[in-house]
């Protein structure tokens, strides 16, 4: 039966109806949540260093399309594999670009479009347009990787790390701890500080500003989880 469900979802037409049913489910689980965002003033703060990098830890992209306001252009960085191709067409609904690609270690990350997807980010940067990327490495969750500090290094820009909490969600039982939003409560967008990474940054230097994305993720997830009436980054099935 799973067989048969794979070969189904690879449809096209079969990823367009589920990207499409995933966007219309999460502008409602949006337009019915209550939002606290924190700092309040943080648009003002990241419009004065447009174009930036928008980081966020796997499993917590779902309702990220709704960070970018009208004035916004900006494309995100997913995954060559097929289950991502969902993922790509649900961006596109919202007005997203899509650079397809992501890091990994190894002979995975030629395999995976590391290289390419890396250098299509830093001429989008270069372009003037935003880009989103998650900043830990597939299968090793919550823990940062040095392609966002990469992309920063050679583009110049700085990395705003973000993390958006809902109370009424479901976690997956997945390597990324995927956190299933659901309708009728709170929710907080919290974005850190900006970090800049210069272009001479030698080894050294990249591990810390790796050390610092990795840093202040945990603490603007801590705090979204905070404002929605949670402790910790939470493993349970419904919210309260």
């Amino acid at each position: 039966m799973r067989k048969v469900w794979k070969h189904v979802r690879a449809a096209r037409p079969v990823q367009v109806g589920l990207g499409h049913t995933l966007a219309a489910y999460l502008r409602l689980v949006w337009n019915t949540s209550s939002l606290t965002i924190d700092p309040p003033d943080l648009y003002d703060r990241v419009d004065a260093e447009i174009p930036f990098i928008l980081t966020f830890w796997h499993g917590q992209h779902f309702l990220m399309p709704f960070v970018m306001k009208p004035h916004h252009e900006g494309k995100v960085m997913i995954s060559r594999h097929a289950d991502a191709d969902i993922n790509a067409i649900t961006a596109e609904a919202f007005g997203v670009g899509t650079i397809r690609g992501s890091g990994a270690h190894g002979k995975d990350f030629l395999r995976k479009g590391g290289i390419s997807a890396t250098k299509i980010a830093i001429d989008t940067l270069k372009s003037g347009v935003n880009v989103a990327m998650t900043a830990d490495v597939p299968k090793i969750s919550r823990v940062a990787g040095f392609g966002v500090v990469t992309v920063a290094r050679y583009s110049r820009r700085p990395i705003y790390p973000i993390a958006i909490a809902t109370r009424n969600r479901i976690v997956a039982n997945s390597w990324d701890r995927a956190s299933i939003h659901l309708p009728f409560g709170p929710a907080a967008m919290v974005v850190g500080e900006g970090i800049h990474v210069a272009a001479d940054a030698d080894d050294m230097v990249m591990e810390e500003a790796r050390q610092l994305v990795q840093t202040r993720l945990d603490a603007a997830t801590a705090r979204a989880e905070e404002l929605v009436g949670r402790k910790g980054s939470g493993s349970g099935a419904h919210g309260a």
